[in-house]
C-alpha cells in the first residue's frame, strides 16, 4: 500500500504548484456557485491539493486561493439571487431541489440573520442555497461578506491543515513502518467522520430555526437590510 500511496502523492506533488493552487481555487468557486455546489466535489479537490503542500507558505497560499475561490462563487450566487433569484427558484433546476429546501433556506436566514450565513457553509444543501437566498432577501453585500468570509477561512484552514498534516505524517513514517499508508487513510477517515458528526451537531443545534413551525422572523442584532 505504501508504494501505491507514495506514487499517488508524488504524482500530485509533481504538478506545478501554481496550477494546483489555481485548480483548487476554481474547484471551490464552482463548489460554492449557485447550485453547482451540489455536484462539484470541491472538498475532495482541496484535500488532494493539500497533500502536496511542502511548506507553511504553500499552505497559506493554497488556503488563500481556496478562500478567494469560495468568495467569488458565493458572490456569484448572491448577485444572481439579487437579480434573478425568483426565476432560478421557479426554474426546472430550482424545482428539482424541492420547494421545501428553498423555504427552509429562506426561513433560516430570516430567523437567524448573519449566523445563518456563517453556519450554512457547514450544512449540506443550504451552503448552495443560502447565497442565493441572501441576495433575494435584500441584505447588503457588505454584510454578506462580513459573515461568509470567516466561515470560508475556517473551512479552508481546516481542510488544508488536515490534508497537509496527513501527507506529511505519512512521508515521515513511510520509510520506517510498512503500515504508514493505513495511518494516512485513517487520519482522513477520522477527519471526514468528525466533519460529518460536526455537521449533524450544527444541524441539531439549529433545528428549531430550520423547522417550519411558526416563529418570529426578525433579523438578528444589527443585521439590517438595505
Amino acid at each position: 500500500m505504501n508504494d501505491i500511496l507514495t506514487s499517488l502523492l508524488d504524482l500530485v506533488r509533481d504538478v506545478d504548484p501554481v496550477l494546483r493552487t489555481v485548480v483548487a481555487g476554481v474547484a471551490m468557486m464552482l463548489e460554492t456557485s449557485v447550485l453547482v455546489g451540489l455536484i462539484v466535489p470541491g472538498d475532495t479537490m482541496v484535500i488532494v491539493a493539500g497533500t502536496a503542500v511542502a511548506s507553511p507558505l504553500e499552505g497559506v497560499v493554497l488556503a488563500a486561493a481556496i478562500v478567494v475561490g469560495a468568495l467569488i462563487g458565493e458572490s456569484f450566487g448572491f448577485w444572481l439571487g439579487r437579480y434573478f433569484g425568483p426565476r432560478i427558484r421557479s426554474s426546472r433546476l430550482g424545482q428539482k431541489l424541492g420547494e421545501r429546501n428553498w423555504e427552509r433556506a429562506d426561513r433560516y436566514l430570516r430567523r437567524r440573520g448573519g449566523p445563518a450565513i456563517f453556519l450554512s457553509r457547514f450544512l449540506p444543501v443550504l451552503h448552495s442555497l443560502v447565497p442565493l437566498t441572501v441576495g433575494m432577501s435584500g441584505y447588503s453585500y457588505r454584510r454578506f461578506l462580513a459573515w461568509t468570509t470567516p466561515a470560508c477561512l475556517v473551512w479552508s484552514s481546516l481542510y488544508v491543515t488536515v490534508a497537509a498534516s496527513a501527507a506529511g505524517t505519512y512521508r515521515e513514517l513511510s520509510d520506517r513502518i510498512h503500515y504508514a499508508g493505513y495511518v494516512f487513510v485513517g487520519i482522513l477517515v477520522v477527519f471526514f467522520v468528525l466533519v460529518f458528526v460536526g455537521k449533524k451537531i450544527i444541524e441539531r443545534m439549529e433545528r428549531r430555526h430550520l423547522a417550519d413551525e411558526a416563529a418570529p422572523l426578525e433579523p438578528v442584532d444589527g443585521d439590517v437590510k438595505d
